[in-house]
C-alpha cells in the first residue's frame, strides 16, 4: 500500500493533481488542495464523518487469534493421536472396553494439555497489550478539538507539539523547530529534523522524507501543522502490518522431526500389526483372537505417551522461560529456541538502552570519559592523571541554558533525547539544569533550525567572577566552529586558527567511534541586550569554542556478555539497524560482533545469490528498511540457519514473523508483539541467550525421552513379532492391559527422572544442533535398536526359561515373568539412559533414586496382590523366580553403560592425521 490508498476517491474531494505516492515531492499547499482540505479551517465535521465511514477507523487490526476449538482440533489431527484413535475404534469393535477407555483418556489428555498450555501462553501475550487509546488535536470547522486517534481521517488538519504522538501519516504544512523521534519506524535512535520544504526526487528513503510525519512517531521538539495523507492500513505502519500477512507460518524444527518420527513409528507399528494378523490367520485363529493380538501389538508399538510428554516438557519449558521473563506464544517455540544458529538483532532498545548518553568530552585540549549510562544522573568525569580539573562553568551554561529538555531524578525525560543527554552531563558536573534556568532565564534566542543546525540563547549570568550578558551556542561541530573566532585551551583563550585542526581531528575521532557530536561555544556580550532582542541572529558569530560532546545510545550492560556466550555456543549474532552504517559498525565493534558492515543501499544493490555468499563476512547492517530485514532473514533460512530476530519497533515486525523465532520486546509496539513468537518482558538481550540455553535443555530431554521410549517400543515390537513367528502363546507374550500398565505406571517414572535431571554441563559450549539431522537418524535408530534388543532379549529369555506353559486365558508364570523382566529392565535401563553420552550412574543420583523405587514397588505389588492378579492376569512368583527376574533385568542397563563407555572412548581418541 501507499499514500494513494488514503487519497479521497472521486466524489469525496478534488481529484489529485500530483502523484499521491510522493507527497514529499509536492508543494504543501498543493497537498492540502489534493486532499480536499482547507489549510486553515481543516475539514468540516460532516466531511470528516463521511470519510471515516468511507476509509474506516485509523487503526491497524490485529489478526484474529485461533479459538480453543481450532487449537484442539489441530492437536487431535496430530498423526500420533490419529493412530491412537484407530486403536480405540478397533478396541471397541472387539469389545476390549478397558483398553478403549484408557487410550481414549490418553487422547483427551494430550489434546486438553496442549490446548490449555497454548491458550495460557496466548493469554500471557494478550495481557501485555496496551489498551490506552491516544488522542489527537485536529482542526475541524475552523476550531481546534481533540478526538480519539482512531477517528482521524485522510485530509484532517492535525496540530502537534513536543511530546505528542503523531496519530497518522501526514505532510507538514507549517513547522517551527520541529524534530521527531522515528526509532519505532526507521530504527534510527537520534531525533530527526523536520520542516515544510518540498523534497526533489521520487526515490527518497523513508528516513530522509523530512517534510513527512509518520504514525506512532513522537514529536520531541517544536510545533507543526500537518495534513493527514494516510490512516490505518494506508500508513507506513499499516504497510508493515500488511507485510505480515505475506509471511506464511512454518513448522518448528521439532514439529518437522516429530512428523518424521511418526512416519517411522507408523511404518513399524502397522507393519508389525499386519505381519501378526497375517500369521494369526494363517494359523487358523479366529478374527477376534487375531484382532486382540493386533491391538496388543498396536498398543505396544505406538508410543502413546509421546505427545503427552512432549507437550508436558514444552509446557515445563514455557514456565521456565516465563520465570526468566520470556513469554512464548506456542509451546513448540520453546524447542525451536534450542536450535537457534543465528540471531539478527535490532539495535535501538534491544542491544542499546534507547537512552542518549554523553560518553566522551573534549574540552580545553583534554579528553574526558563520562561515567554512567542512560538518564541516571550519577557518574563523574575521568581524565588523565596529573591534569587539573578545569573550570567547566562555560560548558555548564551551554549544557543547561541552551536546551529545553528536563530529566527527573528517576530518569523520566520530557523533550529532546539528545538535550536530555546534555542535562544529565551537566548533573554529573554538579550542575542542576532546571535551577540554572530559573537563575539565568533566557532573554532572547535563535531557535534551532535544520537549515543552519545551531541554537543560540542569551542570558544574564556570572562569568569569570563578574555578572555579564552572555550567549551560548550549541550545534553541529562544523557550523559552530565556523562561527567561532577563539577557543578555550589549557593555556587560555587563543585564536581558533591555532587549534582548529586539533578540534577537527577530535571531532573525527568521536565520529569514527559512532558517537553523535555536538559542539558548545559561548560569547561575552556586555551591554548588547537590545541587539540580542531585536536581531539575535546578528550576534551568532565571533563565539569562543568550549567543547565537543560525544553522545551515543549506550549498550545494555548485559549485551556484551550475551553476545560472547552466544559466540561460544556457535550462534552468529548480527546487528540490523536503521542507524547509519558507521555508527552501527562502531557499536558492533564494542559488542564484539564479527567483522563486516554494509549499508542499506549497498545491500539492495546485491542480488540474493551475492548477498548469501557474503553473509558469513557481514555482521552489521546499517540504514536498512523493513524489506531489507525480511530479505536477510529469508536468505539465512534458505541457507539452513534457524534464525531468531529481535526487535521492538514496528519496522521489525515483518522480519520477526519471517524468522523461526521472532523475539519482541515487552516495551515495543503492539504490531511487533503480534508478529513475534516470544516476548521478552524485561527487554533484555541476555534473556534471549538464557532462553536459548533453556531451549537446548528441553530438546536434550526430549531426545533422552525419545531414546528411552523407542528402546522400550522396539523391545515390545520384537517380543510380539518373535512370539507370533515362533507361535509362543498365540503371538501374545503379554496382555494389552499389561502393555498399558507398563506405559502408564512403570515407564512414567523414568520419564520423570529424565525431566528433572540437571542440564548437562557444557551445553552452551557446543554448536547448535543440525536441524537437517532428524530425531530418527541412522545412528539414533541403531542405538534404539541396540537397547531395545537388550530389553527384548531378557524378556524372551524370561518367557523361555520359566516353568509351565504361557496362556492367553488365565494367569501363568511365563507371562508374569516376561512382564516383570520387561518392567524392571525398562526401569533400570531408563535410569542408565537418562544421560547420553554421560554415565547414568554418575552423581547426582539421589533425586533419580527417589523416583525409581516407586515403579519397582508397583511391579512387585502387581504380581503379589490378588486384585492385581485378577486385573492384569499375573500370578505370584517364588523367590528363585524373583532372583532370576532381577538378574535378567540388570542386563539392559549394563548394555547401555558399556555402549556409552565405548562411544566416550571413541570420541576422546585423536583422529589420524
Amino acid at each position: 500500500m501507499s499514500e494513494h490508498a488514503a487519497t479521497p476517491s472521486v466524489g469525496s474531494g478534488p481529484t489529485p493533481a500530483s502523484d499521491p505516492t510522493t507527497w514529499w515531492a509536492t508543494d504543501a499547499a498543493a497537498v492540502a488542495s489534493d486532499l480536499g482540505t482547507d489549510a486553515v479551517r481543516g475539514l468540516t465535521s460532516a466531511e470528516a464523518a463521511r470519510r471515516l465511514a468511507s476509509y474506516g477507523p485509523n487503526t491497524i487490526p490485529a489478526p484474529p487469534a485461533p479459538s480453543a476449538w481450532t487449537i484442539a482440533l489441530r492437536m487431535l489431527a496430530d498423526p500420533m493421536n490419529l493412530m491412537l484413535v484407530a486403536v480405540v475404534v478397533v478396541s471397541l469393535i472387539i469389545a476390549q472396553f478397558a483398553v478403549a477407555f484408557i487410550v481414549a483418556a490418553l487422547i483427551v489428555l494430550n489434546v486438553v494439555l496442549g490446548t490449555r498450555q497454548e491458550l495460557a501462553a496466548r493469554a500471557s501475550v494478550d495481557g501485555l497489550a496496551n489498551l490506552q487509546i491516544p488522542h489527537a488535536k485536529v482542526v475541524r470547522d475552523g476550531s481546534l478539538r481533540e478526538v480519539p486517534a482512531p477517528e482521524v481521517v485522510p485530509g484532517d488538519l492535525v496540530q502537534l507539539e513536543a511530546g505528542d504522538l503523531v496519530p497518522a501519516d501526514g505532510r507538514i504544512l507549517r513547522s517551527a523547530n520541529l524534530q521527531t523521534q522515528e526509532a519505532a519506524l526507521t530504527g534510527e535512535s537520534a531525533p530527526v529534523d523536520k520542516d515544510v520544504a518540498t523534497i526533489d526526487g521520487h526515490d527518497v528513503a523513508l528516513g530522509d522524507r523530512a517534510n513527512m510525519l509518520w504514525q506512532n512517531t513522537t514529536v520531541t521538539r517544536g510545533t507543526a501543522a500537518m495534513v493527514v495523507t494516510g490512516t490505518g492500513m494506508s500508513t507506513q505502519m499499516g504497510q508493515i502490518a500488511a507485510m505480515l500477512t505475506a509471511v506464511a507460518p512454518s513448522k518448528s524444527p521439532l514439529q518437522r522431526e516429530l512428523d518424521g518420527l511418526t512416519k517411522v513409528l507408523g511404518f513399524v507399528a502397522w507393519g508389525a500389526v499386519a505381519i501378526m494378523i497375517i500369521l494369526g490367520l494363517l494359523r487358523g485363529e479366529t478374527i477376534a483372537t487375531v484382532l486382540l493380538v493386533g491391538i496388543a501389538m498396536a498398543v505396544s508399538a505406538i508410543p502413546s505417551a509421546l505427545p503427552t510428554f512432549v507437550q508436558g516438557m514444552l509446557a515445563y519449558g514455557a514456565r521456565q522461560l516465563a520465570e526468566h521473563r520470556a513469554v512464548v506464544k506456542n509451546l513448540s517455540d520453546v524447542e525451536t529456541l534450542g536450535a537457534t544458529s543465528a540471531i539478527n538483532s535490532d539495535k535501538t532498545g534491544t542491544l542499546t538502552l534507547n537512552q542518549m548518553t554523553a560518553t566522551k568530552l573534549y574540552a580545553l585540549g583534554q579528553w574526558f570519559t563520562v561515567e554512567g549510562e542512560g538518564y541516571r544522573k550519577t557518574g563523574a568525569l575521568r581524565h588523565a592523571a596529573g591534569k587539573e580539573v578545569p573550570d567547566f562553568t562555560p560548558l555548564a551554561y551551554g549544557l543547561c541554558l541552551n536546551s529545553d529538555a528536563t530529566v527527573s531524578d528517576s530518569g523520566v525525560v520530557v523533550g529532546d533525547p539528545t538535550e536530555a543527554a546534555l542535562v544529565v552531563l551537566a548533573a554529573k558536573l554538579g550542575v542542576d539544569a532546571e535551577e540554572s534556568r530559573r537563575a539565568y532565564p533566557r532573554e532572547a534566542e535563535v531557535p534551532f533550525d535544520s537549515a543552519y543546525k545551531f541554537m543560540v540563547t542569551f542570558h544574564h549570568a556570572p562569568l569569570q567572577g563578574a555578572e555579564t550578558f552572555l550567549a551560548t551556542m550549541k550545534g553541529g561541530p562544523d557550523v559552530v566552529i565556523d562561527r567561532c573566532s577563539h577557543v578555550v585551551t589549557a593555556d587560555g583563550v587563543v585564536p581558533i586558527a591555532d587549534a582548529k585542526d586539533i578540534i577537527l581531528e577530535a571531532n573525527a575521532e568521536l565520529s569514527r567511534n559512532g558517537l553523535r557530536v555536538l559542539a558548545i561555544a559561548v560569547r561575552d556580550l556586555p551591554g548588547q541586550e537590545a541587539t540580542a532582542k531585536a536581531d539575535p541572529m546578528s550576534l551568532a558569530e565571533d563565539f569562543t569554542f568550549v567543547a565537543l560532546v560525544g553522545i551515543i545510545d549506550p549498550l545494555r550492560p548485559e549485551a556484551i556478555e550475551a553476545v560472547r556466550i552466544a559466540g561460544e555456543a556457535g550462534i552468529e549474532v548480527r546487528m540490523i539497524t536503521g542507524d547509519h552504517a558507521v555508527t552501527a559498525a562502531a557499536i558492533g565493534r564494542e559488542l564484539g560482533l564479527g567483522p563486516g558492515a554494509i549499508s542499506g543501499p549497498e545491500l539492495r544493490a546485491l542480488s540474493d545469490e551475492e548477498l548469501t555468499a557474503r553473509l558469513p563476512e557481514l555482521h552489521v547492517f546499517g540504514r536498512v528498511t523493513p524489506e531489507d530485514k525480511l530479505r536477510i532473514a529469508r536468505l539465512m533460512q534458505e541457507r539452513g540457519d534457524v534464525v531468531a530476530m529481535t526487535g521492538d519497533a514496528v519496522n521489525d515486525a515483518a522480519a520477526l514473523k519471517q524468522a523461526d523465532i521472532g523475539v519482541a520486546m515487552g516495551s515495543g509496539s503492539e504490531v511487533t508483539k503480534q508478529a513475534g513468537k516470544m516476548i521478552l518482558t524485561d527487554d533484555n538481550f541476555g534473556t534471549l541467550v538464557e532462553a536459548i540455553r533453556l531451549g537446548r535443555t528441553i530438546y536434550d530431554k526430549i531426545v533422552s525421552y525419545v531414546r528411552y521410549q523407542m528402546a522400550t517400543l522396539f523391545s515390545l515390537v520384537l517380543l510380539f513379532l518373535v512370539s507370533s513367528i515362533l507361535d509362543i502363546n498365540n503371538g501374545t507374550p503379554i496382555t494389552p492391559l499389561m502393555v498399558l500398565f507398563l506405559s502408564f505406571f512403570i515407564t512414567f517414572f523414568p520419564v520423570i527422572v529424565i525431566t528433572l535431571d540437571p542440564s548437562p554441563a557444557g551445553l552452551m559450549s557446543q554448536p547448535p544442533r543440525d536441524t537437517k539431522v532428524p530425531l530418527a537418524n541412522r545412528r539414533s535408530i541403531a542405538q534404539w535398536l541396540l537397547y531395545g534388543v537388550a530389553i527384548f532379549g531378557v524378556a524372551l529369555a524370561a518367557m523361555l526359561l520359566s516353568p509351565g506353559q504361557p496362556s492367553q486365558t488365565e494367569p501363568s508364570v511365563p507371562v508374569t515373568m516376561t512382564f516383570v523382566v520387561l518392567s524392571l529392565g525398562s526401569v533400570l535401563a531408563g535410569f542408565a539412559m537418562r544421560r547420553d553420552p554421560g554415565s547414568g550412574l554418575a552423581a547426582p543420583i539421589a533425586n533419580a533414586l527417589k523416583w525409581m523405587w516407586i515403579p519397582v514397588v508397583l511391579t512387585v505389588l502387581s504380581v503379589e496382590l490378588d486384585f492385581m492378579n485378577a486385573l492384569l492376569m499375573t500370578t505370584p512368583l517364588d523367590a528363585a523366580q524373583w532372583w532370576l527376574a532381577i538378574g535378567l533385568a540388570l542386563i539392559p542397563p549394563i548394555v547401555v553403560e558399556v555402549d556409552k563407555l565405548i562411544r566416550r572412548g571413541l570420541a576422546g581418541r585423536p583422529r589420524p592425521a
